[in-house]
């Protein structure tokens, strides 16, 4: 199963050339059964990552483009009147799939990014007064802009919380954005993400992704992961943190039992990644800020939702506590 995790990276990192830990970060959150959010300024590849993996595959895939006017119903799904038969027939919503992208969270309303929280937290949906288990694999890979830009609504603490992480990609080095003009030449920006028809030498890289996982593979994977061991030891040193959290001056919230949890899930299948069956004090302490960042609240107006200054705060809690050996 580890040859299918390097298969998998491989696919990403031939289509994506940015951050390589955002690579192994979104790997992760799978192996985890976890949802991730992908935020950064437009045009340094977060949908173009999201996309390569759920290309990379081979499970039911569906894209939600969000904007102000959407409804919870085009998320979701509704029930249609069938003259024929003079039923009402439920056609589901993109929710239902096993990867969903969901593209530019933040630019949609409250009331419908709500519509996802069901469906994240217990991976199923009420409709029409019936609750409608989603196949699993399941997992949300959500991008969105950051707050500052115009027309962006801040997702609620709550739905913050069911994301496993919050990553952030920067932007690429010299030598990486180099590599991607010398390939991509002639293209344009969704050009280059394969959205061009025609003549397959002209196709960017994106179209010409082919699955090299199954579903079965990933359900295996995913199991595997709850069978990492890790050390009691480990478990008190992930306590010993959210404490520290909990009681640090510059937070007005700590990270929540939820996110203790979390942690330890997100070191197992960093642990798995690395092609190992026991945790170490590095799959914590390199997940630790992915993971908690969005799940606290600083004091002060000026860093009030300010995911860079909480996952500063985060990093002094770890470097001030002594790590088991």
């Amino acid at each position: 199963m580890h040859r299918v995790l390097e298969r998998l990276r491989e696919n990403i990192r031939r289509v994506y050339f940015g951050n390589p830990g955002a690579v192994d970060r979104l790997i992760v959150c799978l192996l985890a059964r976890g949802h991730v959010l992908i935020e950064d300024v437009p045009g340094v590849g977060k949908t173009l990552l999201a996309t390569t993996l759920s290309k990379s595959l081979d499970c039911r895939l569906s894209r939600i483009q969000f904007t102000p006017d959407m409804l919870p119903s085009d998320v979701l799904g509704v029930s249609v009147y069938d003259r024929e038969t003079g039923q009402f027939e439920l056609k589901r919503g993109p929710i239902f799939a096993n990867i969903v992208l969901a593209d530019e969270i933040n630019r949609t309303t409250p009331r419908t990014q709500a519509a996802m929280l069901e469906a994240m937290n217990e991976a199923s949906v009420s409709l029409e007064g019936r609750v409608i288990p989603l196949e699993q694999p399941f997992m949300v890979i959500a991008t969105q802009n950051p707050l500052e830009f115009e027309g962006a609504y801040p997702l609620p603490e709550s739905q913050l919380d069911r994301f496993l992480m919050r990553i952030q990609l920067g932007y690429p080095t010299p030598e990486e954005e180099a590599q991607v003009l010398e390939l991509r030449p002639g293209l344009t920006m969704s050009e280059s993400a394969g959205s061009l028809n025609g003549d397959d030498s002209r196709l960017g890289a994106l179209a010409r992704v082919q699955p090299v996982a199954t579903r079965d593979e990933v359900l295996e994977l995913q199991r595997m992961v709850d069978t990492v061991k890790i050390d009691r030891s480990l478990i008190d040193y992930i306590v010993s943190l959210a404490n520290a959290t909990r009681n640090h001056p510059e937070l007005e919230v700590g990270v929540s039992p939820r996110g203790t949890l979390a942690l330890a899930q997100a070191a197992r299948a960093t642990a798995l990644l690395q092609g190992r069956d026991y945790c170490i004090p590095e799959d914590i302490t390199s997940n630790a800020v992915a993971v908690w960042a969005h799940r606290v609240s600083t004091r002060g107006f000026a860093l009030r939702g300010r995911i860079d200054a909480a996952g500063t705060i985060i990093q002094r809690v770890i470097e001030s506590a002594d790590v088991p050996v």
